[in-house]
């Protein structure tokens, strides 16, 4: 196969903000430990984990923490990667890299892109004829960068439904009293209303520390989804533009050949 290097003319643009994914996590988090520490601050959370008895809030804290680090990780994962699809595009774009002729030998900067780009010219150079679609490995490559991300959904989904069985389980405690309540004791009234209360913090805490806890966790990942979609489309034009382009362009120079 005639080997054909990439001119540097057209293409797509791969910025510095591709790393800025790690920095907005660190601003949001930043901004969350804040509100946080006002909160205990003026005894609120305190207040919040003294009153929930089942303790489906402290519960529902420690998930919210797990996940934030899982997305931290993943934030950071997706940054590494386009950062080396940067270094990759940089490369090809001046004339470093030799596609047509690309092979496991062949250094790129490594990442799940530069694997992307061998793919397609191993598949290049076995499939023969024909364009060069490169629809399944998109697929397989979308797949590979978005990883664990659903496990964000699954977690948000986790706590709003904890939060929802701490009402549930609060409502009960609130009832449960009203069944053998007797007007006329006085001490069992006491009671009664005492159980009563509890049984409203624990309904009203747990919906509270749910509700948050979900819309906080769909904005971390919806940050990390967003970022993960930049990387791949940034990877989508730099194949069509000019991978596929250059390998066809061999394909067809040896075949005249």
């Amino acid at each position: 196969m005639t080997a054909v290097v990439l001119s540097p003319e057209h293409g797509p643009t791969w910025s510095a903000g591709d790393r800025a994914p790690l920095l907005r996590w660190l601003i949001f988090t930043g901004a969350t430990i804040f509100a946080a520490i006002l909160l205990w601050r003026y005894g609120l959370i305190r207040l919040m984990i003294v009153s929930d008895r089942t303790y489906l809030s402290s519960l529902i804290a420690l998930i919210y923490v797990g996940t934030s680090l899982h997305c931290l990780w993943r934030t950071i994962v997706v940054s590494r990667e386009g950062d080396a699809g940067r270094r990759v595009a940089a490369r090809i774009e001046s004339g470093g890299a030799d596609v047509a002729a690309l092979d496991p030998s062949v250094v790129l900067p490594p990442g799940l892109i530069a694997e992307h780009i061998r793919d397609l010219a191993m598949k290049a150079r076995t499939q023969g004829r024909g364009r060069l679609d490169q629809t399944l490995l998109l697929r397989s490559l979308a797949d590979r960068l978005r990883g664990s991300n659903g496990f964000g959904a699954f977690a948000s989904d986790t706590v709003i439904k904890l939060g929802l069985l701490g009402t549930i389980i609060g409502f009960i405690i609130m009832l449960a009293p009203i069944a053998g309540l007797d007007a006329s004791d006085k001490s069992m009234m006491k009671s009664s209303m005492g159980l009563m209360s509890d049984g409203m913090a624990v309904a009203m805490y747990t919906t509270l520390a749910g509700l948050v806890g979900s819309i906080l966790l769909k904005i971390q990942y919806y940050m990390l989804d967003n970022a993960t979609a930049k990387v791949f489309s940034r990877a989508v034009t730099l194949t069509e533009t000019r991978v596929v382009p250059a390998l066809e362009r061999a394909h067809d120079l040896a075949v005249r050949a």
